[in-house]
């Protein structure tokens, strides 16, 4: 049944030449943990991409009952804790993968910055890597005030106090971010479309750049 689907899908939309040509790829001996443990290292990069997908799926599932607004984000926060099937174990999912990636992701970048691998032809793969890197630091800032306690509240205060810190445009990040004079209603507005709109936007166009580059450059060599 599902090889019928298949046949009948690829004989319209010819769909076979293109996973074949994303699948079919040679992994470089240097790379492979099965030829020498140390390659795992090489393994990081896709780590920090399967970290990423979890993060979309589990975020994906969380907003299907988050309530963005100061009066129900905690009770909905709780209400996916305590009450919603698997629901605290999903929330966890999401809650440390948001440390692991960045973890993983500086692990990553310093194994491309020790192998050289940041080096021509893949310097503009580099500076991509660092945008993606503050596009999930973005994640862990905006994301740590949608439960709305007074852990989230403080933290944020504190964190868009410092943003307003930055030489010449400070003034303007912390009204963009805080939407008035102090964390509140609007604040939690703006992260929240931030954390699930524009900030994902970005990260899929980086991450399409990112293994762009990466098949046509190929992986850098050992060292």
């Amino acid at each position: 049944m599902l090889k019928k689907t298949y046949d009948w899908i690829d004989e319209r939309l010819n769909i076979t030449p293109i996973w074949r040509d994303v699948a079919d790829h040679d992994v470089p001996a240097h790379v492979n943990p099965a030829n020498k443990m140390s390659a795992f290292v090489y393994c990081f990069g896709g780590l920090t991409f399967l970290i990423i997908s979890t993060q979309i799926l589990s975020g994906m599932f969380l907003a299907m009952y988050y309530v963005p607004d100061i009066v129900n984000a905690y009770n909905s926060v709780k209400y996916i804790s305590d009450e919603v099937l698997l629901g605290n174990i999903v929330r966890g999912m999401h809650f440390w993968g948001a440390s692991l990636v960045i973890i993983m992701m500086f692990l990553h970048m310093l194994r491309v910055f020790f192998t050289g691998a940041y080096k021509a032809p893949r310097e503009l793969n580099w500076v991509v890597g660092v945008l993606i890197f503050f596009v999930v630091l973005g994640f862990g800032f905006t994301g740590y005030l949608l439960p709305w306690d007074q852990k989230a509240y403080w933290a944020t205060s504190v964190g868009t106090q410092i943003a307003s810190t930055v030489p010449f445009i400070g003034k303007y990040i912390q009204i963009l971010l805080v939407g008035g004079q102090d964390v509140g209603a609007v604040t939690l507005t703006r992260f929240f479309a931030i954390h699930v709109f524009f900030l994902p936007a970005a990260l899929l166009v980086l991450l399409a750049l990112h293994f762009i580059m990466i098949r046509k450059q190929g992986i850098a060599g050992p060292l």
